[in-house]
Parts: structure tokens; C-alpha cells; sequence
């Protein structure tokens, strides 16, 4: 799996002209699932999203996580991550785990994140969306599990 989170101000996200979904203060995700990746990782890239401490504490350090700050998580699959331009200049998807497997593992790990008391919301898998963020930095952390 792999992820992009990124520390925001506010994120919404629109399908057609429809909004359907917005946070405030938190991360935004981007999740793509690969052909080799198991629900068994899931638990750890969850805890590992809850205890990312990427948010200012008093001291202007990035020492708080989302879960001190009470922060809010948008989780949007984006298989593109899974992109491949090792050879010419269109990107091969053939890494990225067909839609029907990857919206499960997609699905658990919404539960996962949940589990911490987070309120997550998310994107339409499969859609094509349309996302107004600010960052907030920008603080971009990418994770691969």
C-alpha cells in the first residue's frame, strides 16, 4: 500500500457538482493498493496514520499527531499511485490491485482508522472526483507499508 498524507486546513471533495464529503483542521489521504498487498497491513499503515505526530505542538515543532489535535482524516483511493513510467511516457497501472479487491482492503482501512476515534470520511471509490484543499505547510509525508 501505498499513501500520500498531506496536513490540511480544510479538503472537499465533489463528484460532478454533488459535494460529497469535507473536513476541517487534518489529513488528507491518497491510498493506492497494490497487487502484493494484504489486509494484514493494515493495522500497522492505520496506527501508523493515528500516531503520525506531523501537526505543530506550542513550540511550533511538528510533535502532535491527528488524534491530539482532534484532527479529521479524507480518504480517497487513487490507484495512480501504483503508476509506472519506467518505460515511455504512459503510465502503466499493472501494479494497482483490480477496483474489486482494493475497495475491500480500502474499506477495512477506513474501519481501522475509525477505530481510533477519528472521524474519516471519504471519497466515491472509483469516481472521478474533484478535491479543493489547503494544505497547511505544506507538510506531504508518503508512506509505502
Amino acid at each position: 500500500m501505498k499513501a500520500i498524507i498531506q496536513r490540511v486546513n480544510f479538503a472537499r471533495l465533489r463528484v460532478g457538482n454533488e459535494l460529497v464529503s469535507e473536513i476541517g483542521n487534518g489529513l488528507l489521504i491518497y491510498l493506492g493498493v497494490g497487487t502484493d498487498d494484504e489486509q494484514s497491513k493494515l493495522c500497522h499503515l492505520a496506527k501508523k496514520i493515528a500516531g503520525l505526530r506531523i501537526f505543530r505542538d506550542q513550540d511550533d515543532k511538528m510533535n502532535l499527531s491527528v488524534l491530539d489535535v482532534k484532527g479529521e482524516i479524507m480518504l480517497v483511493s487513487n490507484f495512480t499511485l501504483y503508476a509506472d513510467v519506467t518505460r515511455g511516457n504512459r503510465p502503466n497501472f499493472s501494479n494497482a490491485l483490480n477496483s474489486k479487491d482494493a475497495f475491500v482492503l480500502y474499506d477495512k482501512l477506513v474501519e481501522a482508522l475509525k477505530s481510533y476515534n477519528i472521524k474519516v470520511v471519504t471519497g466515491v471509490f472509483g469516481e472521478h472526483m474533484h478535491i479543493d484543499v489547503q494544505n497547511d505547510g505544506p507538510v506531504n509525508i508518503i508512506i509505502e507499508i
